[in-house]
């Protein structure tokens, strides 16, 4: 330490230890008072970090089909506002993993369809575009027998789970949507 640093350190209000610490003309000196406002600045830092976190939580909401259902087959409604390329695929796999068929149709649905899927799936964007929402719901002659939403709360924030594949997400909604199928 220099003596003009020693000089004024000594003429200012601060513990010896406090003292011991002083570098320099322009530094500030590193003692409890400094610590205890490093600690509550790091306390704020990790409950906002964690609100975040909360923040960007994924929805899903299942009403699932009943297991008294005889439900062997379905057709899904084609959708052509739903850009998500590879959504109905991923339904139509989840219902053949149940045991269940599933025929696609982009016009009129035949009068043989007792069970029919309709759904909307939304992307966001964030560097590549994402799902972002989607709602799955199967009616028997216009009566709403089973439902599914997934919806990324804030969009998924700054969860890195959210530019997972349409699998990916589908897949758990899907298994428990049907669950009562093998």
């Amino acid at each position: 330490m220099t003596h003009a640093a020693a000089a004024i350190a000594s003429r200012l209000p601060f513990t010896k230890r406090e003292r011991a610490t002083w570098t320099g003309r322009y530094a500030a000196p590193i003692g409890d008072r400094t610590r205890r406002k490093q600690g509550k600045t790091m306390k704020y830092a990790i409950v906002t970090l964690s609100l975040l976190a909360l923040a960007a939580c994924t929805s899903v909401k299942v009403k699932p089909v009943d297991s008294s259902v005889a439900m062997k087959h379905v057709c899904i409604h084609t959708n052509p506002a739903v850009i998500v390329d590879d959504f109905v695929m991923v339904m139509q796999d989840g219902f053949q993993r149940h045991g269940i068929a599933a025929e696609v149709y982009d016009r009129d649905l035949p009068a043989t369809c007792e069970y029919v899927v309709d759904y909307t799936a939304l992307r966001s964007w964030d560097f590549k575009p994402y799902l972002s929402h989607a709602e799955i719901r199967i009616t028997e002659h216009g009566r709403l027998v089973a439902s599914a939403t997934y919806h990324l709360n804030g969009k998924g924030g700054f969860d890195m789970g959210k530019w997972r594949g349409t699998k990916a997400k589908m897949d758990p909604v899907m298994d428990e949507l049907l669950a009562g199928f093998h």
